[in-house]
């Protein structure tokens, strides 16, 4: 990928980006000249330090639980510490805990605190940050799942929808400091989990899971990179409080799917 300076002289925090949709956002900034402080599990992060082992590149890693209020802390604080400040946010990091029926209190617990909680208090270290710096901005991380029913998703996709009202909270509480948030949701994506339900046969899953959006094909996690970099971008620099599905277009189908089954009138 060509390299840019969109993004030069700025700092970035990027949770989960040891992998997946993550790992492409994060490195996608640190391209375009971003310094970046990304988080993962710590078992994870050997993993996403080698993606970023390309030349040019100022990054920092943080290995540790984003349902830890102090782990939030600490890595606000020390992307601070070691790059001066911070002007971006991309909450990813998100817990897929997929029950229902069968949810117990410290499966809703975890899901939320591994959600929600932690996008809702990065944001608000992230901006007290941004307000001394003249503003920066916030996209979070949601789904198709909080648009949907799912079978067996109360966790996920509760979680998922409340991103969507506490992005639009967000956005009107900091843009008086000229923070704008937004959030975007990726439909049916080539990601590590992906890759291991298809049992690593990309070329038969593409067609069956491609047949779900009207592109007929996965999303790759560099076109939900190049999404949310556009709403970091000056060029969004009037888009707060937006939610921008990057989901081939799955949202917009209807019962009939792609019609490969029905007579539609008008067609033969």
């Amino acid at each position: 990928m060509e390299s840019s300076s969109r993004f030069s002289e700025k700092v970035a925090i990027v949770t989960g980006g040891s992998s997946g949709i993550g790992q492409a956002i994060a490195l996608a900034l640190a391209r375009e000249g971003a310094k970046v402080g990304w988080t993962s599990l710590p078992a994870d992060v050997a993993e996403g330090e080698a993606a970023f082992a390309g030349a040019g590149m100022s990054c920092a890693a943080f290995g540790g639980d984003m349902g830890d209020e102090t782990f939030c802390e600490r890595v606000v604080a020390e992307t601070i510490e070691r790059f001066g400040r911070v002007d971006l946010l991309v909450n990813n990091a998100f817990s897929f805990i997929a029950k229902a029926t069968d949810a117990t209190r410290e499966d809703w617990r975890r899901s939320f605190d591994v959600g929600l909680f932690a996008y809702t208090k990065m944001a608000q270290l992230a901006s007290a940050s941004m307000r001394s710096v003249g503003g920066g901005a916030i996209v979070n991380v949601s789904s198709i799942s909080a648009f949907i029913a799912q079978p067996n998703r109360w966790t996920y996709n509760a979680g998922k929808g409340a991103v969507h009202q506490v992005t639009k909270c967000m956005a009107l509480d900091l843009g008086p400091g000229n923070i704008r948030v937004n959030s975007v949701s990726p439909g049916w994506v080539w990601t590590r989990e992906n890759d291991k339900a298809a049992q690593y046969d990309r070329e038969k899953y593409e067609k069956i899971w491609g047949d779900f959006c009207m592109m007929r094909r996965m999303g790759r996690t560099e076109e939900i990179a190049a999404a949310v970099t556009f709403l970091l971008s000056d060029a969004a620099s009037f888009i707060t409080a937006v939610d921008l599905p990057v989901d081939g277009g799955y949202q917009g189908l209807g019962p009939e799917g792609l019609g490969q089954n029905t007579r539609i009138a008008g067609t033969s």
